[in-house]
């Protein structure tokens, strides 16, 4: 006679969570194999064309490697070409060199950024490949802590920011942090207050700043309250209640996003200035950044099409 199934503690559980990335890896590859097939010549060709630096190691100073982000790359097309159906606009505005690409911030996740950062590499001539700063606590992460520098994405801090616009990167910013992309979706498409840690890097670094408005982000993943109380006792920076994941559907919605590049802002003055100058620039940024949000929302003939 059989054993009966012996019962499953939960103390196991991270087994079960090792089944779950075994099948995120899974699908991650069929997302890999379906870019490369329709998209693979394109993929190498623009990569053939950005600048590197590389060491005796094949990676630059920050640890970017150029074959891992080429396959980070065939999976940021897939989402970026297939799932979300990007429409691009505005990247003849990005100028030559040194370049602050400063754009809103929502949707639960950063699927934004991503999108962000391979419609500079996919759709702008020549491709660019993007730059970004990371959380500190990023680089304790196993595996996480090797990826994001292979990828290009640098632990954030003046000091690195200030070398990657010095070296003529392209770096994207999201100065609403961590407030914009928890917003609850009463308060889509409106801006929390932008940080001015930007305005003062592109002050010292005499670097123009392109604004992004990015249409779409913020139906992918609705948020209906936060729960602050038990984000500050988990230590995160919002506890979104996400009804979808209630109901069976734990992954961002097939919103059609659609990327505004606007036309770049060139701000003269001391980058240390009182904040309330530096506020006064800064505020231009956003209120041009809220006006294509406002522009593009009034285009849109829907949310999923």
């Amino acid at each position: 006679m059989d054993k009966p199934a012996p019962v499953v503690p939960f103390a196991t559980a991270p087994q079960e969570l090792g089944s779950v990335r075994d099948l995120a890896g899974k699908v991650g590859d069929q997302m890999v194999r379906l870019a490369e097939e329709a998209l693979g010549e394109e993929l190498d060709a623009r990569m053939a064309r950005i600048r590197t630096h590389p060491n005796d190691a094949g990676v630059d100073p920050f640890g970017f490697d150029p074959s891992t982000a080429r396959y980070a790359l065939s999976l940021a097309a897939f989402l970026h070409r297939f799932y979300f159906r990007s429409e691009v606009f505005g990247t003849e505005n990005l100028p030559e060199g040194r370049v602050l690409v400063i754009a809103n911030h929502s949707g639960q996740i950063p699927i934004d950024g991503l999108l962000i950062g391979t419609a500079l590499m996919l759709d702008a001539n020549p491709p660019r490949f993007p730059r970004s700063m990371v959380e500190r606590w990023s680089a304790e992460l196993p595996f996480v802590s090797v990826l994001f520098p292979r990828c290009g994405q640098v632990v954030g801090s003046p000091d690195n920011a200030r070398r990657l616009l010095e070296n003529d990167e392209a770096l994207v910013v999201f100065p609403e942090g961590s407030r914009g992309i928890s917003k609850t979706y009463d308060r889509a498409y409106q801006l929390e207050p932008f940080g001015l840690g930007f305005m003062r890097l592109a002050l010292e670094t005499g670097t123009p700043i392109v604004p992004v408005a990015v249409v779409g982000g913020e139906e992918q993943l609705v948020s209906v309250a936060n729960v602050k109380s038990l984000a500050k006792v988990l230590g995160m920076p919002a506890f979104p209640i996400i009804p979808q994941i209630f109901l069976g559907m734990p992954f961002p919605l097939p919103t059609r996003y659609r990327i505004h590049f606007g036309e770049p802002l060139r701000f003269d003055g001391d980058p240390d200035d009182d904040d309330a100058v530096i506020a006064a620039k800064v505020s231009e940024v956003q209120q041009t950044i809220q006006g294509m949000l406002e522009r593009g929302l009034g285009e849109r003939r829907a949310i999923f099409w």
